[in-house]
Formats: structure tokens, C-alpha cells, sequence
């Protein structure tokens, strides 16, 4: 028998010894049976309470995003996602940003040398380069190397004032440009790029800025809710809309991704079977980022992270 409490960063098994507590505070993790208490490893993390009606709900958002950072970077899926992913990744660094914990990817960001993650199977996706800028503004100076690598890149596939290429298969140029021009902000360099007045359907998926620069295009769908939901919920942040499905911080896991191309479900066999069948991997971190990022703009929600801490 287990119980999770997610938002307590704490797991409970009735076993043939009696009870077993794991739970995580912002010293380490935490092994307790009868008297007995053990440290499993011991790393400082910031653990925010904070505030308002949806606090419970940011805490277990907050620890799925966490479990998925490896020492060689933040994963989207710890099971599924062998190497990190620069859209997920640059989501996450916005949410641990927020929460004083950029300096848990900090190491990861610091040794970034190459401008394209090359993920998707083996794509150079122009949105990397905006990911990896703002990756680079949260810890390292405008003179790293990444920097000016990502820099001669975008020129070399500008067309125009904006950047072509696929991302996820298709041209996004609003979307890619956007990306880049956030980057190029986020460390104030000189911006020479212009966002098409075109249709691109990712365009909603970039809600942090340029909102105004959007056309209209069709929103996204039921089937994409189920698969991908992080999309539906970075659409709902672009535009002002409730959100695109219930939560509470009572479900464990909260977050998703299903039938990826690039996932290797098969390994999500050890947690559970029936999931490495579905092609279903729980949590993602870039569906975890795009809930708390949602969350936290709301107006009952106050913009900042409560001076209350787990001791």
C-alpha cells in the first residue's frame, strides 16, 4: 500500500516492517521506519510554499520538474528522454528562475556549446537558437562562446528579417523569431530581426512576449490535449483562456506526453507496463513548466514565490 502526496514531497509504504516515509526537504531526501531516520542523498534545493489557491498545485508542479533534472541536464522525461531537450529545458530554467533553483541546471547551461540539440531526429530547429540565449542569460556572460556560435548561426538561416527552418517538421517563423528576439533581449544585445505578420500555428505557443505580433490561426485540438498537452496549455496562457483541463494537486503524476516521436517508451516498462504499451511517459517537464507558468499569471495568484520556505 502507498500513498503520495506530491505537494508534500512525500511518499508513504505500509510494509511487513510497518511504515516507510521518503520525503524531501530542502536539505536532501529522506528515508524514515520506526526511530529510525537515514539520509538517501543530501543536495540544497529551494522548495517554495507559495501563496494562494493554487500553492498545492505549484508545489507537485514544481517537484515534476525537479525529478527530471539529471547531473547532465534537464530531461523532459527521466525514463523516456536520454539527453536534454533546449524547448523544455528553457521552459524549466524560466520556472526555476522563479523559484531560486537556476543554479540546479546552472553547470548544465555553463557548458552549452552547441547551438541545436539536434533531438528531433537530428533536425537543426531554429527555436533552439532563442532557447539557448535565454538559457544563457539566466547563469553566463554575453561572451560566452555559445553565445556568438548561436549568433552566426541565426544569420546563416535568416531569411529576410525573420529565421527559416522546420520546428517539429514545419516552418514556424513567427514562432522561431520570437524565440530568438526573447533571447536577444534577455541579454540585451542588438535585435535586427522582424516577426512576419504571417499565420504560423506555433505562434500562440510563445505567450512570454510579442503578443501582438499574431495572426490567426486554428487552435489546437482535443487529440493534441491528450497527446501533447502542454501545447493547449501554452495556447490557453497566449490567450487569457481557463484552463484546458482539470487539475488538483491530488493526481500523481500530473503531467504527460504520449506518442512522441523520439520517445523511448519502452524503458517506461520499469514504472509501468501498461504506459510503455500506451507510448505514454509521466511526468514531462515542459508540460509540468507550461501548467506553472499558467498558474502563477493568474490574478488570484500572486506573481511572486511566498518568503515562506520549507525548513
Amino acid at each position: 500500500m502507498e500513498k503520495v502526496i506530491p505537494s508534500e514531497y512525500r511518499v508513504e509504504l505500509e510494509t511487513d516492517g510497518g511504515l516507510v516515509i521518503i520525503s524531501e526537504d530542502e536539505e536532501g531526501v529522506w528515508l524514515e521506519q520506526g526511530e529510525e531516520r537515514k539520509t538517501l542523498t543530501r543536495h540544497p534545493v529551494h522548495l517554495p510554499e507559495f501563496d494562494g489557491p493554487h500553492a498545492a498545485l505549484l508545489r507537485a508542479l514544481h517537484a515534476e520538474m525537479l525529478v527530471n533534472v539529471m547531473p547532465w541536464g534537464p530531461v523532459p522525461n527521466l525514463w523516456v528522454y536520454p539527453r536534454p531537450w533546449y524547448r523544455d529545458a528553457a521552459m524549466v530554467a524560466l520556472c526555476l528562475e522563479k523559484t531560486g533553483n537556476i543554479d540546479q541546471i546552472a553547470p548544465w547551461i555553463d557548458n552549452l556549446f552547441q547551438p541545436y540539440d539536434f533531438n528531433n531526429s537530428g533536425q537543426a530547429e531554429p527555436d533552439n537558437l532563442g532557447q539557448v540565449l535565454l538559457l544563457a542569460s539566466l547563469t553566463i556572460d554575453r561572451k560566452h562562446p555559445i553565445v556568438e556560435r548561436v549568433l552566426k548561426e541565426a544569420q546563416r538561416v535568416r531569411r529576410g528579417h525573420s529565421l527559416a527552418g522546420l520546428t517539429d517538421f514545419s516552418e514556424h517563423p513567427v514562432y522561431q523569431t520570437k524565440w530568438l528576439k526573447f533571447g536577444l533581449q534577455q541579454l540585451g544585445l542588438d535585435d535586427p530581426y522582424r516577426i512576419p505578420a504571417i499565420p504560423d500555428r506555433y505562434s500562440s505557443l510563445f505567450w512570454m512576449d510579442f503578443r501582438d505580433s499574431h495572426e490567426q490561426h486554428p487552435r489546437f485540438d482535443a487529440d493534441t490535449l491528450a497527446k501533447y498537452p502542454y501545447l493547449n496549455w501554452a495556447e490557453a496562457h497566449f490567450y487569457g483562456d481557463p484552463p484546458p483541463e482539470a487539475v488538483s494537486a491530488d493526481q500523481f503524476p500530473l503531467t504527460r506526453e504520449l506518442e512522441s516521436s523520439e520517445g523511448n517508451y519502452g524503458r517506461m516498462q520499469m514504472v509501468a507496463p501498461q504506459w510503455a504499451q500506451q507510448r505514454w511517459c509521466s511526468p514531462h517537464t515542459w508540460h509540468a513548466a507550461e501548467m506553472f507558468l499558467y498558474l502563477l499569471s493568474q490574478p488570484q495568484n500572486p506573481h511572486h514565490v511566498s518568503a515562506s520556505i520549507h525548513s
